[in-house]
């Protein structure tokens, strides 16, 4: 039988500040046990709370408020700033333990995850049992908690995660779902935003047995396919993420779901660089060029939007890849509508690379005027130090050095 998993870190960003200051920097007090939180860059202004504490939460502090207004609720808040490199090297230990236990193991964003266990009771036994042993594991070895859903589906394992946290382990089986699931909030249904949440209660469908119970031709007809597919999934549908193996044969891609919602143009050029440079690694790690690079966009509604453009020459360049990322950016984003998730994805991979030719590129011999060599020069200095970042990571780990914009 397959079980499915879905481990989902407690309060990520504020719990491995805390695990890191107190097992690495000795420090003895637990931003966890006080009133505190995770926050930008105040002085410039982009001050919001990013995470916060069980004790902060008293106080009627919420995620994204400005750290101004949380200070206001609770004068003694402690803010510590994000550190995202201690954050992957977190992330990277806590999938590391998942992926001793399956080889299945589907990453959604830097703190949760997926794991797919087909026919593994002979060797975890009772696997509810298992997923109290896991989280168990991972609380002892890591130092901070995580919660555990565990269904047969994916979008029931998820949504069981996000029952009583923290420190927990649910189920939500399909013979459990008029019980546990219908009683819920329509808010609560992977995937219903806060515009279909607000659409669908003019509908009058407040609980999702409201929506499992409504007219389908209602629902088509006033929220479209992407209500239709709610409509399913309160049914019993399930969704099916892409396991790795699938990802690369479609291609080469990298997304990553923000702390917050990205809403200015220079702060998504900075996840794309990341992006486009995690890409461009992967493809000439693999020897290969893409012809095509794409673009997606998940706004903070769940609503997806994407594009794509052929590349005059298959490149594995990261500055390639990034330049026609912001391109693709460009076309499809307005620059301020809050953004919640960044995709780019190389596909059309070839094993030969060409270069599409102008008469202007020909041989003297053809045409009488030498060919330019700058464009030839700059590519090549670029491959070269592609090429040594590429060994340095390779040798001293993948952080050792960064681009900049």
């Amino acid at each position: 039988m397959r079980y499915i998993f879905h481990v989902d870190v407690n309060s990520a960003f504020l719990s491995w500040s805390a695990v890191y200051r107190l097992r690495e920097l000795g420090q003895t007090q637990d931003l966890r046990s006080i009133p505190s939180v995770i926050g930008g860059d105040e002085e410039a202004r982009h001050g919001i709370v990013l995470a916060k504490s069980t004790p902060a939460k008293k106080y009627g502090i919420e995620t994204a408020e400005p750290i101004a207004m949380a200070r206001r609720k609770c004068p003694g808040l402690v803010v510590v700033p994000s550190d995202f490199e201690v954050y992957r090297r977190y992330s990277k230990a806590f999938m590391d333990i998942l992926n001793k236990y399956s080889d299945n193991v589907i990453q959604y964003s830097i703190d949760e995850a997926w794991v797919v266990f087909d026919g593994y009771e002979d060797v975890y036994g009772d696997m509810v049992e298992f997923a109290y042993k896991l989280k168990d594991e991972i609380k002892d070895t890591l130092g901070f908690t995580v919660n555990i859903g565990v269904s047969t589906q994916f979008i029931l394992a998820k949504m069981a995660g996000d029952f009583e946290k923290p420190d927990k382990v649910h189920t939500l089986f399909e013979d459990e779902r008029k019980e546990k699931m219908w009683p819920l909030p329509v808010s609560d249904l992977l995937y219903a935003g806060k515009a279909m949440t607000k659409s669908l209660r003019t509908l009058g469908i407040l609980t999702i047995g409201d929506l499992a119970h409504a007219d389908l031709s209602v629902i088509e007809s006033n929220l479209g396919k992407f209500g239709v597919a709610l409509w399913e999934y309160a049914n019993g549908a399930d969704i099916e993420p892409e396991d790795k193996e699938e990802m690369t044969r479609k291609g080469y891609g990298k997304s990553t779901t923000t702390p917050t919602d990205t809403v200015d143009m220079e702060t998504a050029r900075r996840i794309l660089l990341q992006l486009s440079d995690d890409v461009a690694a992967r493809l000439r790690r693999d020897k290969v060029y893409a012809g095509c690079i794409s673009v997606s966009v998940r706004y903070s509604d769940f609503t997806h939007i994407g594009k794509q453009m052929i590349v005059d020459t298959p490149t594995s360049n990261t500055t390639d890849i990034y330049a026609t990322a912001c391109k693709l950016i460009n076309a499809i984003w307005d620059g301020h509508t809050p953004v919640r998730q960044l995709g780019v994805r190389a596909t059309k991979v070839t094993n030969e690379r060409y270069e599409q030719l102008s008469i202007w590129d020909m041989d003297n011999s053809a045409v009488g005027i030498e060919k330019d060599t700058a464009d030839v020069s700059i590519n090549a200095k670029r491959e070269k130090a592609d090429r040594a970042m590429d060994i340095l990571r390779e040798k001293m780990g993948k952080d050792i050095v960064k681009r900049g914009m």
